[in-house]
Formats: C-alpha cells, sequence, structure tokens
C-alpha cells in the first residue's frame, strides 16, 4: 500500500499518479475523507475510554449511597466506550479498503499513458537476417521436437505443453546459466513454493485487478503463483531485515502459473503465452533511497543474460497505465522475434518502492534504529519458455537446425547446434 503520510502531504503528487495511470483521481479525496473520518473516531474512543478509566477512580472513592447512580452512569459510559470503538474499528476498516483502491505512486520520469505509450530507451544489437524466409516458433519446434503441444492440450488443456528432447535440454540449461550468472552476482539461490497464503498474494498486490489471472485452490484456501516474486516477497514478511551491508538479494526458481485471462484469441499457438512455464526471477530488498539504484542494476542482469543468448532487444519504459498496482516503475526487455517482424517481451523489472513491503509488514532500522518499510524490487532473469521460443526462432539456420548461443553451450554439454529430428 502507498504512504498515507504522502497522500496528507502530498495530495496533488498521488493524483498526478492517478492521471498519469488513468485512473480516478477522486479516490484520492476518498482516501483524505476515510483518514480524517478515522482520526475523528480514533480521537473520540480514545476521549470516551481516557473518561471510563477516570470515571473508575470515582467509583472507588464513592460512597455507598452515591453508588447506585454512578453504577448507572458507568453503564451509560461503557455502552459508549463500545459504540465508539465500533465506529473505530468501522472507520479503520474503511480507510484500509480506501487506501488499498490506489496503486503505487508512480516515479517521475514514468510515461504517461497506456500499453502503447512506453518509451524505447534503448535497442541492443542488430536485426538478424536470413537468406530464407524465418519460420515461426511452433514449425522449428516441431522441425527440431522441443515441444508437444498437442498432447499437452490432450492431458492438460489448451495452453499447455509438453517439453521434450532439445526442448527439456533448453530448460536446464537456461536455468543453470541463470542461476550461475546471479550467483556470481552476489544473489542467493532459492527454490521457492508455488503455493502460497492468501495474505502473501494479497500483499504483493496480486488480488486487484489481476485477481483474474490467478489461480486459486479453494479447498485448501492456497493460491498458485505467477512469479516466485510473490514467494520471495512473502520471505521476510512480518521480519526486520539487516540492511546494513546493502540489498538483501535472492534469485528464486519456481513454476509459475498464469490463467491468461485477458488473453483469449492471443498467442494460442506454440508455448509463448502458457498457463504454466518456469522462471528464475531476481528479487531484491533495500533500503527505499537506493531503490532506484537498485533498479537499474536489475536491469543490467537482465540485458547481460539476453546478451549472452545473442538476441537483438529493446529496452523500454513501461507507461504508467500498463504498469501493475505494485510497481512505481518497470522496464521491458523486449526480444525481437524475425517472423512475427516485432519485439515481444522476454524480462521485466519493476521497482515496488515501500508498496509491497508496507503491506507484509517489512522493515530495516535506519541510522537511529527505527524501523522504516524497507523497498522491494524484482526483475525476471529468464522466463523458460518465452526465451526458449525466440531462441529457436532467432537463431534457425538454412538447413533447419538452431544454433546454439556460445554462452549456453557449456551448460548443453558442448552442443553447437540443434538438428531437425528424425522422422
Amino acid at each position: 500500500m502507498i504512504d498515507l503520510r504522502l497522500v496528507r502531504d502530498d495530495p496533488d503528487r498521488v493524483r498526478a499518479s492517478q492521471r498519469a495511470r488513468g485512473e480516478d483521481e477522486s479516490s484520492v479525496d476518498a482516501l483524505l475523507a476515510a483518514d480524517s473520518a478515522r482520526r475523528a473516531a480514533v480521537a473520540t474512543a480514545d476521549d470516551l475510554r481516557a473518561e471510563q478509566k477516570a470515571f473508575g477512580r470515582t467509583v472507588g472513592k464513592a460512597t455507598p449511597a452515591e453508588r447506585p447512580a454512578l453504577l448507572e452512569h458507568g453503564k451509560t459510559l461503557a455502552a459508549r466506550v463500545k459504540a465508539a470503538e465500533q465506529d473505530e474499528a468501522a472507520a479503520e476498516s474503511a480507510l484500509q479498503q480506501a487506501i488499498r483502491a490506489i496503486p503505487n505512486v508512480i516515479v517521475d520520469g514514468v510515461p504517461a499513458g497506456g500499453e502503447d505509450d512506453f518509451v524505447v530507451l534503448e535497442t541492443v544489437g542488430t536485426k538478424p537476417s536470413y537468406d530464407f524466409e524465418p519460420a515461426d516458433h511452433v514449425e522449428v519446434g516441431e522441425r527440431v521436437g522441443a515441444f508437444d503441444t498437442a498432447r499437452g492440450a490432450k492431458v492438460s488443456g489448451a495452453r499447455f505443453y509438453y517439453l521434450t528432447g532439445p526442448g527439456a535440454q533448453l530448460q536446464f540449461a537456461l536455468i543453470n546459466m541463470a542461476l550461475a550468472q546471479a550467483v556470481g552476482a552476489g544473489f542467493t539461490p532459492v527454490v521457492a513454493p508455488a503455493l502460497v497464503r492468501p495474505e502473501i498474494m494479497d500483499g504483493t498486490g496480486f488480488l486487484g485487478a489481476h485477481a483474474d489471472e490467478v489461480y486459486r485452490v479453494e479447498r485448501d484456501d492456497l493460491f498458485l503463483v505467477g512469479t516466485s516474486e510473490v514467494a520471495l516477497a512473502g520471505f521476510h514478511s512480518n521480519e526486520i531485515i539487516d540492511l546494513i551491508d546493502g540489498p538483501m538479494r535472492y534469485a528464486g526458481y519456481s513454476s509459475c502459473y498464469r490463467r491468461e485471462a485477458g488473453s483469449y484469441g492471443k498467442d494460442t499457438r506454440g508455448v509463448f503465452r502458457v498457463h504454466w512455464f518456469d522462471k528464475v526471477e531476481m528479487f531484491s530488498y533495500c533500503k527505499p533511497d537506493d531503490a532506484e539504484d537498485e533498479h537499474r542494476r536489475l536491469l543490467e542482469w537482465e540485458k547481460e543474460f539476453l546478451d549472452k543468448l545473442e538476441l537483438h532487444y529493446r529496452v523500454i519504459d513501461v507507461a504508467a497505465g500498463d504498469l501493475g498496482s505494485s510497481a512505481a516503475r518497470k522496464y521491458d526487455c523486449e526480444a525481437w522475434f524475425p517472423a512475427q517482424q516485432r519485439f515481444r517481451e522476454l524480462t521485466s523489472t519493476s521497482n515496488c518502492t515501500t508498496f509491497q513491503s508496507r503491506r507484509l509488514a517489512i522493515r530495516y532500522r535506519d541510522a537511529d534504529g527505527k524501523p522504516q518499510p524497507a523497498a522491494t524490487l524484482n526483475g525476471t532473469l529468464v522466463a523458460i519458455t518465452r526465451t526458449i521460443a525466440c531462441l529457436l526462432e532467432a537463431h534457425q539456420q538454412a538447413d533447419g537446425s538452431v544454433r546454439i548461443p556460445e554462452a549456453l553451450r557449456p551448460y548443453l554439454g558442448g552442443m553447437d547446434r540443434i538438428e531437425p529430428a528424425k522422422s
């Protein structure tokens, strides 16, 4: 959730963030009204509790003749206190509802607008050229036997698949290369749970506008994560963490599940947009003042990984209206898919400032020893199926094979290309 003090001290900044996101500015005024009502309710309840406490001392000093009237007044006062405490609880509930209605306040410089209003920050590498008509990843994948979507659909339904042969090998090679890079950069590797409690899913902001994307196991009241960001954010929930030596960084591996509720008719072929995939996610806890620098570091690690895969890509500054509720800024790395003749998102990194930590009660001690909300950031190092799709399409050869990028070869036993499957 956002910082309530920011709303009190600088409501115009929050309104500007709402406008940039295309959200309702009036929610800021509704929050201010709820805050005022709660403070009034707290003051009333505190005054009545103080009056009740003082009255209790009066009763203790009263004569027997005075006691009946005082006891009657005490009952009336107790009823007033109870009613005030109920009003206080209702006001607190209304405040929490109002504050959760406002997404994170964007960082200065984030472009306003929606999905198409991003800003291209840089383009890396040169667009690959071919002396043949490049096939899409579905045709290439089937040619080399990397996946089987027909049997995936037979067993599990649409948007499911089997990774087979070289596809399965690519999965583990990409995971191992990603973890090697992350560990080398000082990240602690973590195999994270794919099922989390409701308070963890809600705390990371995934049960708001994107709740329809989330799978729920109702019998056990658990949610399947769409990214290990969720479990890694919950890792230090309700804790005070030590940031004296700098950011705490984790590289989480998990399976990820997404309903893709809003993508009907999009990317129905192949393995680019699926209901289940594996991913290595970077997650960082740091001091709020260090968050923007840490965000740029996460982006550089993502770019380093894409460079190793010898991909042509661009980095975009995502527009405010296309951010999730938790993100104050997000950079996407979009790789070139030659058959589609367009850039598609492979990785992203988000600065969530203190939005998640306020919900999850994750704090650090400042220079004065006072607990303060930490900043949380996340960045995808590799999303397996999308990356495999891009590798197959970008590195296809005229003879039907797929060239393996040099940096990935040691993780495939030295294999330098994937040959077409024998029929």
